[in-house]
């Protein structure tokens, strides 16, 4: 990359909590945060916020008559935002960008709407404004009062880590100083429990782990949703501030072949990968936290690309659906967030049922996947500030 990008500060709710130092202190146990919830008479394992971050999450909902009739995708934005701007001396008068992504955006309140006008051939009046994917960001704006460019996308399940692209893309033109990127998931619905349940990708588990993440064992599917947001603060250049260093970025597409699949040797991160690598050693990688989703292919897919690629070495393999579930478009930010948790704390997350590995003495670099349905995707090499001259 021509420039650095500093990362000057984060912030994000799931399962695991809402601080860094919760999230920090559920990474470092072997349970997992995932629990049964029923959809219309059946029940399914999913990954919940905790009721203490629910009500903090509906104070923000109550205090402002404008956001009563947002969708949760929306409010769980504006809980996180406010958290990382607090960490930062940015103003308002700064300008900075903002894109927010989402898989599913609006999911709550659309299909209620719809429903309602199955029901009686007739739609709500804010039917439409509150269910238009590009409803995060603008309210993200409208909240913290930025008068930069604000930018909503949807790229299935590496959707976070695409706003992390567009926002460094925007950095190193130099049409910004500063970006604020993130994701957010409030998926656990009906109608998406349904279509992943009809993918058949989605976990029957009854033993003590229903997401099996990373097992490469398993003979079964085992994909569990969880919801969450996560936002990330960047900045162009090496700041006095930053947390951690984005040192390079990747990013590719596979040929589609079936509308959910990726290839046995997953072609796209062997490329995305090898971009954020640039003339980096492999050997220098330290860890990789990986997308796993807890299928069959989609784990060993991975895994195979990460053999091909690291040939030599393999660096430490994580991941965080196995506790947190899969958070479709803020999974990507949720796992780059654990990374710079491990360099901060100078420590790996192990998944207990994994096989296990070398543990590196030390961490510098940490390499952070992502893909979507279609073959989308991204991958981003974060570096601990005190490598940095």
């Amino acid at each position: 990359m021509q420039h650095l990008i500093s990362i000057t500060s984060f912030a994000s709710v799931s399962a695991l909590g809402s601080t860094p130092e919760t999230i920090w202190k559920n990474y470092l146990n072997n349970q997992h945060f995932l629990s049964s919830k029923e959809f219309e008479g059946s029940k399914a394992w999913v990954a919940q916020l905790t009721d203490e971050d629910k009500s903090a999450i509906e104070n923000v909902r109550n205090a402002d008559s404008k956001y009563k009739n947002l969708d949760p995708s929306v409010v769980y934005t504006l809980f996180v935002a406010r958290k990382a701007m607090e960490q930062t001396d940015w103003k308002s008068s700064d300008n900075f960008g903002i894109n927010i992504g989402s898989s599913r955006g609006a999911t709550s309140l659309f299909e209620k709407y719809h429903k309602e006008f199955l029901k009686t051939r007739k739609s709500s009046t804010l039917s439409s404004p509150t269910t238009t994917l590009g409803n995060i960001s603008s309210w993200i704006a409208h909240d913290l009062q930025s008068n930069g460019p604000e930018i909503s996308h949807s790229i299935t399940c590496s959707t976070g880590l695409h706003s992390l692209l567009n926002g460094i893309a925007w950095l190193q033109s130099g049409m910004s100083e500063k970006f604020m990127i993130g994701a957010s998931e409030a998926s656990l619905t009906n109608f998406t429990i349904a279509q992943m349940q009809a993918l058949k990708v989605y976990t029957k588990e009854n033993s003590n782990y229903p997401c099996k993440s990373f097992d490469l064992t398993k003979t079964k599917n085992t994909m569990v949703l969880g919801e969450g947001a996560s936002v990330f603060c960047l900045e162009r250049g090496n700041k006095e501030n930053a947390i951690a260093f984005i040192e390079g970025v990747g990013y590719a597409t596979e040929i589609l072949q079936h509308n959910t699949s990726v290839t046995t040797d997953a072609e796209c991160f062997q490329k995305s990968m090898k971009m954020a690598l640039g003339t980096i050693s492999p050997n220098e990688i330290d860890a990789i936290v990986m997308h796993a989703p807890g299928t069959i292919k989609g784990d060993q897919s991975e895994i195979n690309a990460i053999q091909k690629v690291f040939s030599k070495k393999t660096p430490f393999l994580t991941t965080n659906k196995w506790k947190l579930g899969h958070t479709f478009g803020a999974s990507g930010l949720l796992s780059l967030e654990l990374a710079l948790l491990m360099l901060q704390h100078q420590q790996v997350i192990e998944v207990p049922f994994a096989a296990p590995q070398q543990k590196p003495k030390k961490l510098h670099k940490i390499l952070v996947n992502a893909v979507g349905f279609g073959g989308n995707a991204v991958s981003v090499l974060i570096t601990a500030k005190n490598t940095q001259k």
